[in-house]
């Protein structure tokens, strides 16, 4: 028979904000918390900048053809978070490659990000999403 659990709050034990999961075959725990991503975004900036979905995102600044910024609403504890992310292009062949900026470094509140092709050359995605994991404030 199927079980249905319902709560409004999760709390550790040891620490309120960390709970661990068991893993596959009872092996590994994971930290519930350190999994979770801390901030995402759905955007275009081909023809004009929409975001499509957000989480912890606060706004979105053009910087210029393959350029933008993300500012953070709860913002990360340190500038040492990992980014992930993709971007395209509809009806072109090559893929971006969208990574973090490197002649701009984040902060605990903002990034900047670049999307490019392989031959370096700029462009302003039809699709690009982007994920942030690491600690909050």
């Amino acid at each position: 028979m199927a079980s249905l659990l319902k709560v409004d709050a999760l709390t550790g034990v040891t620490t309120a904000g960390s709970i661990s999961v068991t893993g596959e075959g009872n092996s590994t725990t994971t930290n519930l918390q350190q999994g979770l991503g801390k901030a995402w975004i759905n955007f275009q900036q081909k023809s004009s900048n929409v975001v499509r979905d957000s989480f912890n995102h606060s706004s979105f600044t053009d910087n210029g053809t393959g350029t933008m910024t993300f500012t953070i609403t709860s913002v990360m504890a340190n500038i040492n978070y990992c980014h992930s992310g993709m971007a395209g292009e509809g009806g072109n062949s090559q893929e971006c490659l969208s990574q973090a900026y490197t002649q701009t470094a984040p902060t605990t509140a903002a990034a900047q990000y670049v999307n490019a092709y392989a031959n370096t050359s700029l462009e302003d995605p039809s699709l690009a999403c982007r994920v942030l994991h690491g600690d909050l404030a």
